[in-house]
């Protein structure tokens, strides 16, 4: 893991070696102040030595300077550097995560994913630009400031460093305790964000319902563990800091004690001293900068764990080595004995599935809630995968063709139809990236919305909306149908996308799709009976099995399962 996070310095390590050399070079500058001091006061003042004195504090003024200059460089480039690297490793991470197959995200909660999208990059970022800097800094403070120390008296140096091995080892100690106390309060906040969305997402739910307290008392219970867990972190980190700041002063208590012992018996003058407790002032600003690296590089490294771990997981669906373009010249669907579970060992949805849709055919699945209409459907673009049979098209495995040409073949209408929060221009986008302002009209007409869009003042340009909220729920899918219309698949599923409507709505919607299905194989799933009465051909699921097919006067002749839907709902 730790090579890994490495990695993400190679394409900045010149910035990278900036920010340290100048870093270590700032330090190195600051050591030159005691011993500026101990020569103004132990030889340059008592001797009046004005030309000497005057120097001194010119090449004073010059450290201070100069170390304006390499905190600039050290704080506007190096944190570019950590901009950059989390730049980068967000790029990564929405890049994997498009990978992943939809049983990922069935698992996933949005509010975990946002986490480590924001927060846990947050993170990485102040990690990535610190830690290395402030190890540099405090390595060279520490052990330059040391070797001068000692030089000036190794009784004094040993009196003033006699805290410091306590103070780093109560550190490291802690360090370890606070990596897993910062790791439990990721979660639990991962956790009060998914809370808030669901709440946000279904607050036209809770409202119609009435269940504001019940809804306020399941974001209280998330918070208070959010809190608790918190409270477990700052005890922790209180009892370090504290720890610290007491064996810090011990530092100075150190230093005076052992000064005036040794002032008292002629080993060390006075003035050394006052430049030891220079020393002193200058040797913790590194120790607290270790005792930050220390927290900061613990909370970093867990962040980067839960980074590595959606990096690590496998997309369930890729392409084969030797995966072609998938040709469709007539649209014909095959499902061979397909068998198909949402979980492993979980139960068979679909169960030894076969039927076939020929090429420029109109055919509809019906059936009970649950039947497996929906993921007979979801199947066909390989958004699962099944544990058994194939799926031809055109007599082409799908899984032997690539998923980018695949799913530019076929064209979903969903009874859920998600907009993007942008304008309907945009969201038509979707249907072809280059598409003009004419084609897009053209689309709309032909899916009956385009009164509709040019009766508003912004028209293309009207923001739909998060979710698109701004539009009823005809509007909405009658603009995914245009969104269809100009991406112009070989292959069509109408999932759905009326049973939910007024008739209306239903109406317009039916009229569009027809449009739409002219000269291409399509598959409609839809509740409402009489919007498949025009279909080629229906196949009745029942259990992720089919037990009848044939058109619709067939079936009714037929008087079996379909004829009972259809007069449950004549």
């Amino acid at each position: 893991m730790f090579k890994k996070f490495i990695s993400y310095y190679k394409p900045y390590k010149g910035l990278f070696f900036l920010d340290i050399f100048v870093a270590m070079f700032s330090s190195s500058l600051s050591i030159l102040l005691p011993m500026i001091t101990r020569q103004l006061l132990g030889e340059f003042i008592p001797s009046l030595m004005w030309r000497q004195i005057i120097w001194c504090f010119i090449i004073i003024f010059a450290i201070y300077c100069t170390n304006y200059l390499c905190d600039f460089i050290r704080l506007k480039w190096g944190h570019f550097l950590g901009a950059m690297m989390e730049a980068d490793i967000r790029r990564d991470l929405f890049t994997h995560i498009q990978k992943l197959s939809f049983h990922y995200f069935d698992h996933i909660k949005t509010g975990h994913m946002m986490s480590r999208m924001t927060n846990d990059l947050f993170q990485i970022t102040e990690t990535a630009h610190h830690c290395p800097e402030d190890l540099i800094i405090s390595i060279t403070t520490i052990v330059l400031s040391l070797i001068v120390m000692l030089s000036y008296s190794p009784w004094l140096t040993l009196a003033t460093v006699l805290p410091l091995p306590f103070l780093v080892l109560y550190g490291v100690v802690f360090a370890r305790r606070l990596k897993q106390k910062y790791k439990a309060v990721k979660v639990k906040i991962a956790d009060l964000n998914s809370n808030v969305e669901n709440s946000l997402q279904g607050i036209k739910e809770i409202k119609a319902f009435a269940k504001e307290n019940y809804q306020q008392g399941q974001f209280n219970t998330v918070n208070d563990k959010v809190l608790d867990t918190k409270k477990a972190q700052y005890s922790y980190m209180a009892k370090s800091h504290s720890t610290m700041t007491f064996l810090r002063n011990l530092c100075y208590f150190s230093t005076v004690t052992g000064g005036v012992i040794l002032i008292a018996l002629n080993l060390v003058p006075t003035y050394d001293l006052i430049t030891f407790l220079l020393f002193v002032s200058i040797i913790l600003p590194p120790i607290d900068r270790l005792i930050n690296f220390t927290e900061q590089f613990q909370e970093g490294m867990a962040s980067f764990e839960r980074f590595c771990e959606i990096m690590e997981i496998e997309p369930e669906i890729v392409d084969l080595p030797n995966a072609k373009p998938l040709q469709i010249s007539e649209g014909k669907v095959e499902y061979k004995a397909v068998h198909f579970s949402y979980d492993e060992n979980g139960t068979e949805v679909i169960g030894d599935l076969n039927l076939t849709i020929q090429g420029g055919a109109k055919v509809a699945l019906v059936g009970e809630s649950g039947a497996g209409k929906t993921t007979i459907a979801t199947l066909l673009p390989r958004f699962y995968v099944p544990q058994a049979g194939a799926i031809l098209i055109d007599g082409q495995d799908i899984s032997c063709v690539t998923q980018k040409s695949l799913h530019e073949q076929i064209g979903f209408v969903q009874q859920n139809v998600f907009l993007f929060d942008a304008s309907i221009r945009e969201n038509l986008k979707y249907g072809r990236i280059n598409a003009t302002d004419e084609e897009m009209l053209e689309a709309l007409k032909a899916a009956n919305l385009y009164e509709f869009i040019s009766s508003l003042p912004q028209g293309l340009d009207t923001q739909v909306g998060e979710r698109g909220t701004r539009l009823s729920g005809g509007q909405k899918q009658r603009l995914s149908i245009a969104r269809v219309f100009l991406k112009n698949p070989k292959i069509l599923i109408f999932d759905e996308a009326t049973s939910s409507l007024d008739n209306e709505s239903e109406a317009l919607i039916v009229e569009a799709f027809n449009r739409l299905a002219k000269g291409r194989t399509s598959i409609v799933i839809a509740h409402r009976l009489s919007t498949i009465v025009s279909a080629d051909k229906i196949f009745v699921v029942d259990k992720g099995k089919v037990v009848e097919q044939g058109s619709p006067v067939e079936l009714l002749q037929a008087k079996g399962v379909y004829a009972k839907l259809y007069n449950i709902q004549a």
